[in-house]
């Protein structure tokens, strides 16, 4: 399928990095459960999509090709493609830049829990219970380290 520079650009423009569809369902499943966040929170290393406070728990709703979901494969299918260089190089830094903001926020004490879109669209329950099962931990951990003091 031949696509002209005008359609890739319209398609490009309609891209964002917030309130996207995989963060809008994704937040609006944690708002009916009770969970209160910070959406975009800035003041933390690589403004995670959603952000519990509470429970220092940072979570990113990552896009498969973006943020280079299987990414030995992906890279083929550039390398094959319009512009491979821009794309790779680009991949590749956004793959590097959150593993860099993932150790700044583990310093930071906080839980970090990435989801790849599809995984929130067609199993937002079983995202739910991991960021649940994040938040267990987290109160069981509390309780054990009161005991101690």
């Amino acid at each position: 399928m031949a696509r002209d520079a005008a359609t890739v650009s319209k398609n490009m423009s309609k891209i964002h990095s917030k309130d996207t569809s995989i963060e809008l369902e994704l937040r609006k499943a944690l708002w009916h459960k009770g969970y209160r966040y910070r959406k975009n929170y800035k003041a933390l290393p690589g403004s995670p999509d959603i952000v519990l406070t509470k429970y220092k728990i940072a979570i990113f709703c990552d896009s498969e090709f973006f943020h280079g979901k299987d990414w030995d494969v992906l890279k083929l299918r550039l390398e094959k493609g319009k512009n491979p260089d821009y794309w790779i190089k680009k991949i590749e830094r956004n793959r590097s830049r959150d593993w860099e903001n993932d150790k700044k926020l583990l310093f930071l004490g906080y839980t970090v829990i990435h989801f790849w879109g599809k995984d929130i669209l067609k199993h937002t329950d079983e995202c739910i219970q991991s960021i649940e099962e994040s938040i267990w931990d987290i109160k069981l951990a509390d309780s054990s380290e009161a005991d101690f003091l």
